[in-house]
């Protein structure tokens, strides 16, 4: 592994725990009524693309930042539309 895939790695890292604040704090409320819908679709629309490109490209702090995201962005989503 050299300092450009380490650095990609901790990239993801960084990007991808900088979610789960939110992501847990919806979870555990139920709470999202600061959270705008079409935002997280986009963003979880895009997160869903970066993830194909890791694919297509065999990337892996692209794929593995981006798996965990988009599930994470999923989530919130998701919960959005149930606990209006």
């Amino acid at each position: 592994m050299n300092w450009i895939e380490v650095l990609g790695i901790v990239a993801a890292c960084c990007t991808t725990v900088s979610f789960l604040p939110q992501a847990i704090k919806t979870i555990r409320e139920k709470d999202t009524s600061g959270i705008s819908a079409s935002m997280y679709f986009i963003f979880t629309t895009g997160t869903i693309l970066w993830l194909s490109y890791g694919l297509l490209t065999n990337n892996f702090p692209i794929m593995l930042a981006n798996a965990i995201t988009s599930v994470l962005a999923a989530i919130i989503l998701l919960y959005k539309f149930r606990y209006k």
